[in-house]
């Protein structure tokens, strides 16, 4: 009579291979999704050295792309329509503050019309959106110095 004989003990241990099958299923899903959840308005952002702001709630933005166009967020907007639009947004909201964000090939003067009807909806505080610069930029200024150098 053999007490403990092992043939009737629980197995204790875990299997965790359905799990890893699962995890991998869904990372592959999410890289999959992930590019087409971008959505937005194709616009090319000056190069600018700064640090990122925090965001703690959905910001407002005000975007003029390269062909002039205006959108509060994803919404197309005209310039003479703008400041009535944004006082609207912001009679229910608590910050008075918009990120503006325009093509780098857009005329200086429409950049800041646009800035002058968002400051006269009472917007106390507006942030410009660039994007951080890219390695090319020091290389091309190494390139004019050497020019600038050489003649």
């Amino acid at each position: 009579m053999a007490i403990g004989s092992g043939t009737d003990r629980l197995m204790s241990d875990i299997n965790v291979t359905p799990f890893v099958d699962v995890m991998l299923v869904l990372l592959i899903i999410f890289m999959v999704t992930a590019p087409m959840m971008t959505q937005g308005l194709d616009v090319a952002l000056p190069e600018v050295a700064a640090k990122a702001l925090p965001a703690e709630q959905e910001q407002l933005v005000v975007t003029v792309n390269k062909n002039s166009e205006i959108y509060i967020n994803d919404d197309a907007v005209g310039l003479d329509m703008l400041g009535d639009k944004l006082l609207k947004i912001l009679e229910s909201r608590s910050s008075r503050e918009v990120y503006f964000r325009a093509d780098k090939d857009i005329p200086w003067g429409m950049g800041v019309r646009v800035m002058s009807r968002i400051r006269e909806a009472g917007i106390e505080k507006m942030g410009i959106v660039t994007e951080p610069p890219t390695e090319a930029p020091a290389e091309e200024q190494k390139k004019e110095t050497t020019q600038k150098a050489e003649s």
